[in-house]
């Protein structure tokens, strides 16, 4: 169903296995892993670049072909009949009324099917078991992955199985009904529901959607690059600020440039910027270090609330060999990027993605954003996904008699 050409790559030990079957992590290195620590043995899929290099394919016609040329699956009908992706870009001139001296963009994708960035990877996730005639999926989230799961699921005629915490935000546990998927909330964190999601893998035989785990995910999410390439004019941005919990959202957008890198498009990669709140920082804090270490998250941006980053190894291999930073904010400065979004631009977004935000926000304070520089801003997810997050920012007014005694009283 696949095209011949492309390959699995071990990310840990480098083998490389076909990809024509159904395959995640890379077995021999699997089986050293630790359920503590973030999994050995991630694959990421090749394609045939020197060839496509070679025969001179540009942007233009990568588009007319619908990146078939650089995509796991064969045909783009396979892909859910949901418009995903392709979000709007907007440019912002001013900060805090101020004008800044830099070119800033926000990538809203929270205008997806299901209002968040998890859609890119649920659709090629989807698509690819199309392809393979397999039709349940499951999923371990903390809401968003598996909201995505179900309306994606719903709109192709396949079965979903969602997996969460039983934390997880009500208006995301809503949505994962609605959309007529199996709800299981287990009692436990994040990691306790992507355990239970492996184990049925192996012993029902579905297939499994979880970040860092099936590689499709990351092909899915790398359509942002393709499209934030296209959107300022077939020019690479010079930073890209994305949120980061477990690693796969900035593998995306590094994969998506990379394979235009790799293909001779582009000719160099953008800084890209991760950015983890303070309270869930697992990744960036032993990006530097020997071994891991975890610390127990404690956040209010629910969606990069991760105690083991599970794409940990592919996303520090990227931001090493790419020269790529990092930085964490606090749950003040998310919130206070949250009400600067929505107050200042009309977007109202979820604290994981106001954290995109917060840390573009420190950069500029700190003077670290070169003038005349073009920076991307991804926000990934709704406000609606999680409306207890930002509790602290309203100041519900008390009805009033409707009179117009009473209303011009309020308003002194």
């Amino acid at each position: 169903m696949m095209h011949q050409e492309i390959t699995y790559s071990c990310t840990t030990c480098g083998q490389v296995f076909s990809a024509a079957d159904v395959r995640y992590l890379c077995p021999v290195c699997a089986e050293d892993n630790d359920p503590l620590q973030p999994p050995l043995g991630v694959l990421k899929v090749i394609y045939p670049y020197a060839e496509l290099k070679s025969q001179g394919i540009g942007f233009k016609q990568l588009k007319e072909r619908e990146f078939l040329d650089l995509l796991p699956i064969a045909n783009c009908e396979n892909l859910p009949p949901l418009k995903i992706g392709k979000t709007p870009l907007y440019r912002v001139r001013s900060i805090r009324h101020d004008t800044i001296p830099f070119e800033l963009y926000l990538k809203d994708d929270s205008q997806n099917p299901t209002y968040s960035f998890k859609d890119r990877a649920s659709a090629m996730v989807s698509a690819f078991a199309k392809e393979h005639e397999i039709d349940t999926i499951v999923t371990a989230s903390t809401g968003n992955a598996g909201s995505s799961l179900a309306g994606i699921c719903a709109s192709q005629g396949q079965k979903a199985y969602v997996i969460v915490p039983e934390s997880a935000p009500i208006a995301k546990l809503t949505q994962i009904i609605m959309y007529g998927a199996t709800l299981i909330p287990v009692k436990g964190t994040y990691d306790d529901a992507f355990d239970l999601s492996v184990s049925a893998t192996r012993e029902m035989g579905w297939y499994n959607r979880n970040t860092a785990y099936n590689p499709m995910t990351i092909e899915g999410k790398k359509s942002v690059s393709f499209e934030l390439f296209e959107e300022l004019g077939e020019v690479v941005p010079d930073a890209v600020f994305v949120p980061v919990g477990d690693g796969v959202i900035i593998s995306g957008v590094y994969k998506g440039f990379e394979d235009l890198l790799k293909t001779g498009i582009i000719d160099h990669m953008p800084m890209v910027v991760a950015v983890q709140a303070e309270g869930s920082a697992n990744l960036v804090n032993n990006l530097e270090g020997v071994g891991f270490t975890i610390r127990p998250s404690r956040t209010l941006a629910d969606s990069i609330s991760v105690d083991i980053p599970r794409n940990f190894h592919m996303a520090r291999q990227f931001l090493d060999l790419y020269n790529g930073e990092w930085l964490t904010v606090s749950d003040i400065e998310i919130l206070n990027a949250s009400a600067l979004l929505a107050k200042s631009y009309g977007l109202f977004v979820e604290p994981a993605a106001a954290a995109a935000m917060a840390g573009l926000l420190k950069y500029h304070d700190q003077e670290l954003v070169s003038p005349g520089s073009k920076n991307v801003v991804l926000l990934t997810g709704s406000g609606l996904k999680d409306l207890s997050a930002v509790k602290p920012l309203l100041n519900m007014p008390k009805a009033i008699e409707p009179t117009l005694s009473e209303l011009k009283y309020l308003l002194k």
